[in-house]
């Protein structure tokens, strides 16, 4: 018996065993059952996997059917119950055959949805697949050139598993083909000769003799050329080609004020941790800093940022002169692309508002490529969503939504961070 090993990779979409065939066939159905996941189970819970659900009826494909072509004559048997003209009564209430779709019986059976389990990386690629930074562009490159691996044709040294089996074959036909094609031209001029010496009424057996020896040494010269030598093996090459580094740090700003109750501040940290995953999943090189802000305004790492129950007023203010000191000192938007994101219940001094709002429209907007506003309140709008509708009219990378409840929260965030179609432009 023969055993076929594949060892052919399962990323960047090389992969043709059946699971990788299943979730690119039904990857409307799967991304829906995810979408529709990430309101049932914390942001965090991001060790596991998922249970996706497809209907049966979505597992269904068309097929071919054969039918029975030609003239038929067939013969039904009769019955010893009806004869023509009797009226069949009305089965009971209940008894019937029901028409419907389903596939269910009385005895229990029938077939019920699809059910099956997706990775904890298949989770999350499903979760963030169209979704991007806005207006990102391509610097000058870092100090730390990256690279990615090109093909670069085919060379004549390698290690086995970048051999190519098309070009090798296509090597030795060519080698063959130039090693014989004399050999093979005098053999058949030879066999030529053979024949019309047999079909002349004289003997020729001295001539005959000497042809024969000559095809035997010809055939046997022939064989001896190999079917492949090592000569003939190509393999696949491959070069590392240095890429544009697309720099970019993310400024998040959230309010942890009193007003924002354990709620409001439970909301805050799953979006900030949705868009921590998304970052650090989708992007390699990228600075996350972290922004706390109550009447001051403190840059503090992940852990701090996420857990931390310090309190106390409201100033917004403070973190946007925050935010502008960094990105004064640190990042420079000529070598940075530089995002904001800002999660806030909408309370704050009515005199700080239009003070966030030019400190906005002065120092931040025309320095960064995204700048995000989510305000998390059931309550009305305050004076700094007012300040900020302002913005929005005039500036077309900053944005603006309200989030009521946590099922808001994954809409709100693929909104704000959806695939632009237009093309990105690229510097130097």
């Amino acid at each position: 018996m023969t055993n076929f090993i594949d060892r052919r990779l399962n990323s960047k979409n090389k992969s043709t065993v059946n699971r990788q065939r299943f979730l690119r066939r039904y990857k409307s159905q799967i991304k829906k059952s995810v979408s529709d996941a990430i309101n049932k189970r914390g942001v965090t819970d991001v060790d596991s996997g998922e249970s996706i659900v497809i209907p049966k009826k979505d597992l269904s494909e068309p097929i071919f059917h054969t039918g029975k072509g030609g003239i038929q004559d067939r013969v039904h048997p009769g019955n010893d119950q009806f004869s023509t003209g009797d009226r069949i009564p009305r089965p009971p209430q209940g008894q019937g055959q029901g028409g419907g779709p389903g596939e269910a019986s009385d005895s229990g059976e029938g077939e019920d949805d699809f059910i099956f389990s997706i990775s904890k990386d298949e989770y999350l690629n499903l979760l963030f697949e169209d979704l991007e930074l806005p207006n990102l562009e391509k610097n000058q490159l870092d100090k730390l050139i990256e690279y990615k691996t090109v093909r670069a044709g085919y060379c004549a040294e390698g290690v086995p598993a970048n051999i190519d089996i098309v070009k090798s074959l296509q090597g030795s036909i060519a080698r063959r083909i130039a090693m014989t094609s004399e050999k093979r031209r005098k053999l058949k001029e030879c066999q030529q000769k053979l024949e019309d010496l047999n079909n002349d009424t004289h003997e020729h057996v001295k001539e005959k003799r000497k042809l024969n020896k000559e095809i035997a040494e010809l055939k046997e010269k022939i064989a001896k050329v190999p079917f492949i030598d090592t000569f003939d093996l190509r393999f696949r090459n491959y070069t590392r080609q240095p890429v544009p580094t697309s720099k970019a740090v993310m400024f998040c700003l959230m309010d942890v004020s009193g007003s924002m109750d354990q709620a409001t501040k439970d909301i805050a940290k799953r979006f900030y941790i949705l868009l921590y995953l998304f970052l650090t999943r989708t992007y390699k090189t990228i600075d996350v800093i972290y922004i706390r802000h109550h009447t001051q305004a403190k840059e503090v790492d992940e852990q701090e940022f996420f857990y931390s129950q310090e309190t106390g007023g409201t100033i917004a203010s403070s973190a946007l002169e925050l935010m502008v000191k960094v990105m004064e000192e640190r990042y420079s938007d000529s070598n940075w692309n530089i995002y904001g994101a800002q999660a806030s219940d909408g309370d704050n001094w009515a005199d700080d508002s239009p003070y966030c709002r030019k400190l906005l429209a002065d120092k931040i907007l025309p320095k960064t490529r995204y700048f995000s506003y989510i305000e998390i309140t059931q309550r009305a709008h305050q004076t700094l969503w007012q300040q900020y509708q302002q913005l929005e009219r005039d500036n077309p990378h900053f944005a603006m939504r309200h989030i009521k409840t946590v099922d808001d929260i994954y809409p709100v965030f693929r909104d704000l961070f959806h695939k632009n179609t237009q093309e990105i432009k690229t510097t130097g």
